[in-house]
């Protein structure tokens, strides 16, 4: 096949797959008499189980480790253990920095109740001030100042 009809049976944009072959994560693929790039199913298998790590927030060198274990499965899973431990640790901090900035948001959009002018709207007064190096209401409570 040929790397449209690759990229459409992956969900995948043609310039992704050429970034993945030449970060060496997807082999350069054959090339046909019209010097066009041949794919097989070892290909397809290949790049979506690419797309499935990214999907879990995978980056491209954990992504070659885990090729590595598949290109030799007898080795042991302990690496892979290890390599999903970090890669859940980095979700939680994710998760609790979203949470941080949810409330940031929700303390800045406290400051603003009214139908008012833009001149008295405490949502952008508070988002200069910060501008300006003060102090804003989001940041301060937020992070259990007053």
């Amino acid at each position: 096949m040929r790397i449209g009809e690759l990229a459409r049976r992956s969900g995948c944009e043609v310039e992704t797959i050429r970034y993945y072959e030449r970060e060496g994560m997807l082999p350069r693929p054959a090339r046909s008499e019209g010097n066009y790039r041949q794919y097989g199913e070892k290909d397809a298998e290949r790049l979506l189980f690419i797309r499935h790590c990214r999907s879990l927030g995978m980056s491209l060198e954990d992504i070659r480790t885990l090729q590595r274990f598949q290109a030799e499965p007898e080795l042991a899973c302990d690496d892979i253990d290890a390599l999903l431990d970090r890669q859940l640790q980095q979700t939680r901090a994710q998760i609790a920095s979203l949470q941080r900035l949810q409330e940031q948001l929700e303390v800045l959009r406290k400051t603003c109740g009214a139908h008012l002018s833009a001149r008295q709207c405490g949502i952008l007064q508070n988002l200069q001030s910060a501008a300006t190096s003060n102090d804003c209401v989001c940041h301060g409570e937020a992070q259990g100042q007053p």
